[in-house]
């Protein structure tokens, strides 16, 4: 379908108007609570204070299916003919695909048919995560669909420049920086935030499955407490092998920002994260962090004097207790979700055409 028939078709773009109708696919989103939802949900929130009309379509709105072995990730079924209702309906400016899942799949299909520009996003390094589940699959095999997938964005938005780097290395192109931020008005220090664990307190929050090396946290002799924020299939088993670990489930909100700002430090154990959101929530919360010097703490962190990065896990804990809170704090205030925000908008595919 050319432009042109595509306006008869209610598949045109907006005209005329100053701010942009901005659809955005996801397969990830609430219940779960992971670093792709939260990151699409402040980027929504902060696309409309700029004046933005933002429409989400998420696995809420369709029949749905688990994703076997990982039941809190459902796949919309059959989503095509409602997600066209939607692009003719809704008519937006840009849309962006954040996810290669079912709906990711069904939007891609409808702007290929209709030659409609899109834009991607890279969050989720899937060779490895298929790698720790399903050894005997190639990696080449898995970034060959990756690749076929993105193929036709007009930006596939990375993280980091290091991530920006290694999928250039593997063949894709129009590879474009879309940064993370936090949002520091949301999450901040708590004076007298307590929890009811002997101190020092070491947190861990996020997924609980086998690529987020959770394992390498739990084994650590460490005093105090171990606790960990989140859910996922590893959880169960996870809990009774470290039954001396403190596993409080998912939290949101005051309960999430509470953990944050009454923990001494915060461990991210990952080697596999494209970014790592939680740094900077916790960050800005006060709590330095201990990780291993992989691309995600090193991208999100540098070396500033807020983490302690070590391959010895346990050193890189001890040490981070005596980072001073306010030191984080202040690190987290550099990194503004706005400027991610204006990031994302110029990585668009907008018809200058059309408006």
């Amino acid at each position: 379908m050319k432009p042109a028939e595509r306006w008869s078709a209610g598949l045109g773009r907006a005209s005329g108007a100053e701010q942009l109708r901005i659809l955005i696919v996801t397969d990830a989103w609430a219940p779960q609570v992971n670093g792709v939802v939260r990151t699409l949900e402040i980027l929504g929130r902060d696309l409309v204070q700029l004046g933005h009309e933002v429409r989400f379509a998420t696995p809420a709105d369709y029949i749905t299916v688990p994703l076997p072995s990982y039941p809190e990730i459902r796949l919309a079924l059959f989503a095509r003919r409602r997600l066209t209702k939607l692009f003719r309906t809704f008519r937006p400016d840009a849309i962006h695909i954040a996810t290669e899942g079912t709906l990711g799949l069904a939007a891609r299909a409808i702007c290929r048919r209709h030659a409609i520009p899109f834009t991607t996003s890279f969050h989720t390094r899937f060779p490895d995560y298929i790698h720790a589940r399903l050894p005997f699959v190639p990696e080449a095999v898995v970034y060959r669909a990756l690749r076929w997938f993105h193929g036709p964005a007009t930006a596939v938005m990375a993280a980091t420049p290091s991530l920006q780097q290694e999928l250039e290395a593997h063949g894709f192109h129009n590879v474009r920086l879309w940064s993370r931020g936090v949002d520091v008005e949301v999450f901040h220090p708590l004076p007298g935030a307590t929890l009811p664990y002997p101190r020092p307190i070491f947190l861990y929050v996020g997924r609980i499955a086998v690529e987020k090396n959770i394992e390498a946290f739990l084994r650590l002799d460490l005093p105090g407490t171990k606790l960990v924020v989140g859910d996922g299939p590893a959880r169960a088993q996870l809990a009774r092998r470290y039954d001396k670990a403190v596993f409080a489930g998912p939290l949101n909100g005051a309960g999430l920002i509470n953990a944050y700002a009454a923990s001494d430090v915060f461990v991210f154990p990952s080697r596999t994260d494209t970014f790592g959101l939680v740094l900077l929530e916790a960050l800005a919360c006060g709590t330095p962090v201990a990780a291993f010097p992989v691309q995600g703490p090193r991208d999100v962190l540098g070396d500033a004097a807020v983490a302690c990065l070590d391959e010895d896990l346990k050193r890189a804990c001890l040490r981070a207790l005596k980072i001073p809170r306010a030191s984080a704090r202040a690190y987290a205030m550099t990194r503004s979700w706005r400027a991610c925000t204006a990031q994302f908008l110029t990585n668009l595919a907008v018809d200058p055409a059309a408006r």
